[in-house]
This record gives structure tokens, C-alpha cells and sequence, in this order.
């Protein structure tokens, strides 16, 4: 019978056959998995992985830090604690790509934390195979993307708004060159005319218009709203006296809404002459600005003119948008009545002791 024992160099005889080991090689493969089990608990994304029937089976760091939940917690439970209900048709479908032995690349998604709230997030999903090559579970890479999002969100928004501001400026300077044209006896006076109205839309422009450099801008500088109102107005003033008037007690604009409030009434402005009261040569605007108890109601009013009959216009474009956020940025309540000859906007803003 042959002795079956270890020998000193790491040799085993084992029947008629010497078979050598290299005892470095197992401390290697030891060596290179703790490296690796390292290198997934330091990840910055969160690394899971679940079984092929969306149970969880171990869970890394970053995966605490983005999902909230421990390792403890979270281990053993089904991965649809993490999926909201109106996503939950997702991880069926998941699964069934990963017993097929596709990989989920750059899936994005939204994903929920322990306390509840939502995120944006981007998922890499592979298949995990035994010893035989069969699938037996699934690994997930989870990164957070909600600031790309916002960032993305942002930048349309941006876009968006430049496009609707390029529009716009191009119809209010087909207004002014009508109502430039109306009272120019002289092709000089003309030009005059159109020179001091461009240059007053370009100082009203200025005031919508956030700092690219991050400095401080004219929108930041103390105001009143009847100073407001008159730059975002003036590009529309004719000879004819009282065009647009301002009413009531003038009164400090504090400093968190003096963009909000110029882009606001900007957008009123330029619908007025695209559409409105400044669209006609006997259209009128008055603004009026009446305290109430705990704040102040902003009257816009618009009056076609005689025999002038007006209604709501289907305009839900990028404007109404834009008109929405502002609103929701300035607390505010607003309502739009349409009457025979013109439109009227009352806008209710809270006050502190500076002002509007």
C-alpha cells in the first residue's frame, strides 16, 4: 500500500503518481480575493448582489450610503424594497434577461432609500456563475445620477428659455418698429426713434437676464417696482401720452424677487405686445399696486380699445411654463380674467417690512 502523506517541499504522493503543489499558489488565489473583495467595499458605486430569485446576498458600503440601509438590513431581503411600486415590473424583467445570460448595460432608472425618497440612478447588471458555468445570481453596479439629471434638466430649461426669449425679442422688435414708424415724419426721426426704443429693450433685457460670470448684475441692485415696471415698459412708449400707466404707492423690491418679479412681468409685457393692449395703437395698460393687510395685489389691466373684442389665447408653450415657475418661486396667487375689451391680472405676493 502506498503512503499517501506530504511531503517537505510540498509534494503529495498519492498511489503510483508524485504530484507537486506550489504552496504560493493557494496564498496567491487567497490573496487576490481578499484584494478583490477589498476593492468592492471601497467602490464608490454600490455593488450587490442578489439571487436569481431577487434575494439579496451581500451588499458593499456605498451601497449603505446610497440605499440607507445596513448590510444587516438589507441582506436576505428581496431587492424590491429598493424599487418603487410603479417600477416593480422592472425586476421581472431583469431577471429574465440575466437567466439568459445578457447583461444589463447603463440601465437608467429610479430607485428608492430607506426613508423613502427617490432618485435617479444607473444600474449595470451581469450574471454570476458557479464552478459548473451555470447562472446562479446576479450582480449590480448602482451609481447615483440625480445631479447629471438636474444638470441635463437644467441646461433644457436654459435652452429652452433661450429659444423662447429669441422668439419673443424678435416680435417685440417688429412692434417697435410699427410704433416707431407711426409717429416718424423723417426717415432720421425713424431711425432716432428706433436707435432710443432698441436701446431701452436691451436695458429691460438686461434686468431678466442672471449673471453668466456668477457676479452681481443689475437684477441684484436695489429697486422699487414702479422703477421695474418702467425699464421693462419704456421700450413701449409712444408719443401719445399714457400709453401704460403705473397707479398706486410705489414700493421697495426686496432682493430675492427682483429677478423673479422682472422676468415675470417681462412675460406679461411681451404677450401684451404680441397679443394685447400693446399690440394696438389704442390699446392701454394700467398697473396698479394696491398694500393689502399682509401684502400687496398687483392689478394688470388691458383695454383694447372701442369696438376691440378680445379672449384667451391657445398659447401653452414654453411662456406658460416659465410663467408657472415663477409663480411657485414667488409664492404667489394669480388669477386671469378676460373681459369684452382686454385682459386683467391680479397677482397677491406676502411682504415683509422691506417691501414686495
Amino acid at each position: 500500500m502506498e503512503d499517501d502523506r506530504v511531503g517537505g517541499e510540498g509534494t503529495i504522493k498519492s498511489g503510483p503518481h508524485l504530484i507537486k503543489v506550489d504552496d504560493r499558489e493557494g496564498q496567491s488565489a487567497h490573496e487576490a480575493a481578499a484584494f478583490l473583495a477589498a476593492i468592492v467595499e471601497s467602490s464608490d458605486d454600490a455593488i450587490i448582489s442578489k439571487s436569481l430569485q431577487g434575494i439579496i446576498t451581500t451588499w458593499n458600503l456605498s451601497a449603505e450610503r446610497l440605499f440607507g440601509y445596513t448590510a444587516a438590513e438589507a441582506v436576505g431581503r428581496p431587492i424590491s424594497i429598493l424599487i418603487p411600486e410603479d417600477r416593480l415590473d422592472e425586476e421581472p424583467a431583469i431577471l429574465a434577461r440575466i437567466n439568459a445570460g445578457e447583461r444589463v448595460d447603463h440601465f437608467e432608472t429610479i430607485r428608492r432609500r430607506k426613508d423613502g425618497t427617490l432618485f435617479d440612478i444607473s444600474l449595470t447588471i451581469s450574471p454570476i456563475r458557479g464552478c459548473d458555468g451555470k447562472i446562479i445570481g446576479a450582480s449590480k453596479i448602482a451609481r447615483d445620477i440625480s445631479e447629471r439629471k438636474h444638470a441635463a434638466e437644467h441646461q433644457n430649461m436654459l435652452l429652452r428659455e433661450m429659444h423662447h426669449r429669441v422668439k419673443n425679442l424678435f416680435a417685440i422688435t417688429s412692434s417697435i418698429i410699427t410704433l416707431a414708424a407711426r409717429s416718424a415724419q423723417t426717415p432720421a426721426e425713424l431711425a432716432s426713434n428706433m436707435k432710443t426704443r432698441l436701446v431701452a429693450l436691451s436695458r429691460a433685457h438686461e434686468m431678466t437676464l442672471t449673471s453668466v460670470s456668477g457676479g452681481e448684475t443689475s437684477t441684484e441692485q436695489p429697486t422699487t417696482f414702479f422703477a421695474l415696471l418702467s425699464k421693462l415698459l419704456s421700450p413701449f412708449a409712444d408719443k401719445e401720452d399714457g400709453r401704460w400707466r403705473l397707479h398706486g404707492e410705489d414700493t421697495p423690491i426686496t432682493a430675492d424677487r427682483v429677478t423673479s418679479l422682472a422676468l415675470l412681468f417681462h412675460e406679461y409685457a411681451t404677450n401684451s405686445v404680441k397679443y394685447g393692449a400693446l399690440s394696438v395703437r389704442e390699446g392701454r395698460l394700467n398697473v396698479t399696486l394696491v398694500r393689502q393687510p399682509n401684502g400687496f395685489e398687483i392689478e394688470w389691466r388691458e383695454s383694447m380699445g372701442i369696438g376691440v373684442t378680445v379672449g384667451p389665447t391657445d398659447n401653452r408653450g414654453f411662456g406658460t411654463t416659465l410663467e408657472a415657475m415663477l409663480i411657485r418661486t414667488l409664492n404667489a396667487q394669480v388669477s386671469k380674467d378676460w373681459h369684452a375689451d382686454g385682459l386683467v391680472i391680479r397677482l397677491t405676493l406676502s411682504c415683509d417690512a422691506r417691501g414686495v
